[in-house]
């Protein structure tokens, strides 16, 4: 049977990694455990492992086990984190994110995630510049942003807020406060943060319905969220990661824990938003299709078979979805009415801008467009390509001559490329699921 383990977790202590474990296998976060640093580099090298979570207790007679645990995985990039104890915080080193002992398992598995699609831009990224030819010396200017991090206090704060503040201050961070959630929206809508500091009150409600509020906001999304607890107080750490906090700190926990905490999460968030700007200012080189920012036929198909490659030597997933025009009466009379070749430009921009930064979607004939998915295993390569196509079923194009509007459905389908299998094949996998999967609905 196929180990499909997601995140290894590597420590000598058998005291938490079980319970942990299965905590965030109930999450669908799959685990793999490792008691030795040899173990961990055999299971990295030969499975699919995107993340590594090292306990501390067990990892301080193996040095440089993080740039090791690295070097196992490369060319694929994958978060090294650090499990450790509260009572002995410090500030180490060579880290992606640290957690303490009493993360919860929902915390740990929502910032995972995050984690691997931003080492999966990066992958993207490195492809691409290959694809158009970018030398590696503009490559590296292009992913790096010399302004200071910016952080939002919300909330009325903790005594301990001034000495918080000069410490982020003379770690060169601008930080603003806002004394309630009406003047932090107001910062919210004016300015962009690279992360966000709540401070829980005698109450945390307020400021769960302002991580909430974040949410509901496309451009706010993604921007990390820490809460500090300002008392002990009952509160449903799950049901707060749910509704938009990635991090929560205790009364307990130090100015310096705090400092550090927030600023992994404020650089983490910014190297992910350069890397996506970047990906995103890429559909707008002149090899891509003018119309609708769209790989063209012949760029596509250079840089899936560059893709193909990538995900053979870094052992991840590569899916490969495609979207046709479905023939319907709607479709059918635009044609005849000369309609349709204005609304394809359109259809494919609205693609172009539904994919996500690190995913490639081209344009392979005129009504018909494919997404290459990387680290994106089969099913849910077809999901997103459902719900792109169900975005664009509920969109309204013009039938001309007063003709009331219509809409575009697809057929779609998709397939996995299987190791040693030629990226053409599998496209034309994918066309056939999509005709077929037409036909039974029909």
């Amino acid at each position: 049977m196929a180990i499909n383990a997601r995140l290894l977790l590597l420590g000598r202590d058998d005291g938490c990694m079980p319970g942990l474990s299965e905590a965030l296998d109930r999450l669908g976060m799959r685990t793999i455990t490792a008691h030795s640093p040899d173990a961990a580099y055999a299971a990295i090298s030969d499975l699919g492992i995107e993340a590594v979570l090292v306990d501390e207790s067990s990892q301080a007679d193996w040095p440089h086990l993080n740039e090791k645990l690295r070097a196992s995985a490369w060319p694929r990039r994958i978060p090294v984190i650090l499990s450790r104890d509260d009572a002995r915080f410090s500030v180490p080193e060579g880290w992606d994110l640290v957690f303490t002992r009493d993360a919860h398992p929902q915390q740990i598995a929502l910032c995972v995630e995050h984690m691997i699609r931003a080492c999966v831009a990066e992958e993207e990224y490195d492809i691409r510049c290959q694809t158009f030819d970018i030398p590696l010396d503009q490559a590296d200017h292009l992913t790096n942003d010399p302004t200071p991090l910016s952080l939002l206090s919300i909330g009325q704060p903790d005594p301990e807020y001034l000495a918080l503040t000069h410490s982020l201050r003379d770690q060169g961070v601008d930080i603003v406060a806002a004394l309630s959630s009406y003047s932090a929206f107001d910062y919210l809508h004016d300015r962009s943060f690279d992360a966000v500091l709540l401070w829980g009150g005698e109450q945390p409600s307020e400021a769960l319905a302002v991580a909430s509020g974040m949410r509901r906001n496309t451009r706010l999304y993604h921007t990390p969220v820490l809460l500090r607890l300002n008392s002990t107080m009952e509160l449903d750490l799950g049901d707060a990661y749910m509704r938009g906090v990635n991090d929560v700190a205790n009364p307990k926990a130090s100015v310096a824990e705090i400092s550090d905490r927030l600023l992994r999460l404020a650089k983490l968030h910014r190297r992910q938003q350069t890397i996506r700007k970047t990906l995103e200012s890429m559909r707008r080189n002149p090899e891509m299709d003018k119309g609708t920012g769209l790989f063209g036929r012949d760029l596509f198909a250079a840089h899936l078979a560059r893709l193909s490659k990538a995900a053979e030597q870094r052992n991840r997933p590569l899916s490969i979805c495609v979207l046709k025009i479905a023939e319907t009466p709607d479709v059918a009379r635009a044609r005849q009415k000369k309609m349709l070749d204005r609304a394809v430009p359109q259809v494919g921009s609205m693609i172009a801008r539904l994919v996500r930064a690190e995913d490639s979607g081209g344009r392979l004939s005129n009504e018909v467009f494919a997404l290459a998915l990387p680290a994106t295993p089969r099913a849910a390569a077809l999901n997103v390509a459902e719900r792109i196509a169900a975005v664009i079923g509920c969109t309204a194009f013009d039938a001309g001559s007063g003709k009331a509007p219509y809409v575009v459905e697809f057929e779609v389908g998709a397939a996995q490329i299987q190791r040693g299998e030629a990226p053409a094949h599998a496209l034309m996998r994918a066309a056939e699921a999509a005709g077929n999967r037409d036909r039974q609905a029909g």
